[in-house]
């Protein structure tokens, strides 16, 4: 079961002005589950995208970046769920494609108005009858507060829906940001098997909608990992309708920060519920590296102990091995790092310093610390003041069987 995740409550995510959602029962990989999302934006909305740095990327990630170059004015959003479209070759792009063109021809607009995105099995074509015999249907249910129903219909291995909302003031103006994400598995920096869709009504220049998702990716989602392994469809919208009737923001705006502040707030919740919901996960670990000479040495520490399947193992069994996370530090790269000068944290309990175990440190205290379901370990460097977290969870029992059975 998810680490102290459930799903959103009914009425929890808030509808967005000018943003509409409908999805569709397509039958794309399995029967008798929503898997189809349509989602609508007003003309006028600004829209920015993150995606995956895989270079063996899906065919709509490809056609997702030339849409959103040609800056036509993105009017929609097609989502399935089942097949990801990937390793498909040229017939990818070619059904990518068609998959815009049907989307386009419901809602009467143009084919690059449309952003496509896919998630699921790689290496298989996408099943485009019943993808396109679903799009009528998923536009036939457009509606504001559907974004409970948008989050069931993307996802994959994911146990819980994941969404958030948040609501401010702007210029004297309501302001609401709803968000919703999937991803369970195959989740790594740059940024995991995921999809995320964030949106508010604020009307916000382009150039600051695109500062704010690279903060916001940041921040959140490149700070996440289950399993090292860096998908091939992982893709992060930021959409701004401009329906709030704010004056328009920039980034030199004085709300600019607030703004950015909340947003990020949103990409955090929703990284850290798919860490939380991760395969077969039991343990959500945040792993804090300090006092680090710069951010990316600090980084390279947090992920060589949030990738280490020795590690991830212990904390599933509650096992306080914990020299496997000094192994971890000492091959994360740091060529002239002095150990004798660090310390190491399971929680408030200090374990080693000076170069090997604390006097204080017994293992009881390990234990009792890793029998938790949330657990910090901090990682204190003293090579200078930067900082660097990283949010993973354990490898269980169940990871194996899910991807074992993955295809089935």
């Amino acid at each position: 079961m998810p680490v102290k995740l459930s799903a959103p409550a009914a009425g929890t995510l808030l509808p967005v002005k000018g943003v509409k959602l409908g999805f569709a029962q397509a039958h794309i990989r399995k029967p008798n589950r929503k898997d189809i999302l349509v989602m609508t934006l007003p003309e006028g909305s600004s829209v920015s995208g993150v995606f995956t740095l895989n270079r063996f990327c899906a065919a709509p990630v490809t056609v997702c970046k030339t849409h959103l170059t040609l800056n036509k004015g993105i009017r929609a959003l097609l989502v399935n769920t089942g097949c990801a479209n990937a390793g498909t070759g040229q017939q990818g792009l070619d059904d990518a494609l068609a998959s815009c063109i049907g989307v386009a021809q419901a809602l009467n607009i143009s084919p690059e108005q449309v952003l496509p995105f896919s998630t699921g099995v790689i290496l298989e074509m996408l099943p485009m009858d019943r993808l396109l015999g679903g799009i009528p249907n998923a536009v036939a249910n457009l509606q504001e507060d559907n974004w409970l129903n948008a989050a069931e219909a993307i996802m994959t291995t994911d146990i819980v829906a994941k969404g958030t909302s948040r609501q401010l003031t702007i210029d004297g103006k309501p302001i609401t940001i709803t968000g919703i994400s999937k991803g369970s598995g195959m989740i790594h920096p740059n940024m995991a098997t995921m999809l995320g869709y964030i949106a508010t009504d604020a009307a916000i220049a382009q150039p600051a909608l695109d500062s704010i998702i690279q903060h916001a990716v940041n921040k959140s989602f490149n700070c996440i990992t289950v399993d090292g392994d860096t998908s091939t469809n992982d893709s992060l919208i930021l959409m701004a309708t401009g329906e709030a009737g704010n004056a328009m923001i920039t980034e030199q705006s004085p709300e600019f920060a607030a703004l950015q502040t909340a947003l990020t707030d949103v990409a955090i919740e929703l990284a850290q519920a798919i860490v939380r919901d991760g395969e077969g996960a039991t343990k959500f670990m945040t792993i804090q590296v300090e006092a680090g000479k710069d951010e990316a040495e600090c980084r390279k520490v947090a992920y060589a102990i949030a990738h280490s399947p020795l590690i991830k193992t212990a904390f599933f069994a509650s096992d306080p091995n914990l020299g496997r996370i000094l192994a971890a530090i000492g091959y994360a790269g740091i060529e002239d790092l002095d150990v004798n000068t660090m310390q190491l944290y399971l929680g408030d309990v200090l374990v080693a310093e000076k170069g090997g175990r604390a006097a204080s440190y017994v293992e009881e205290q390990g234990a009792a610390v890793m029998k938790e379901s949330d657990i910090l370990v901090r990682v204190v460097l003293n090579r200078g003041a930067a900082n660097a977290t990283v949010w993973t969870c354990d490898f269980s029992y169940d990871y194996v069987k899910i991807n074992a059975d993955y295809r089935s």
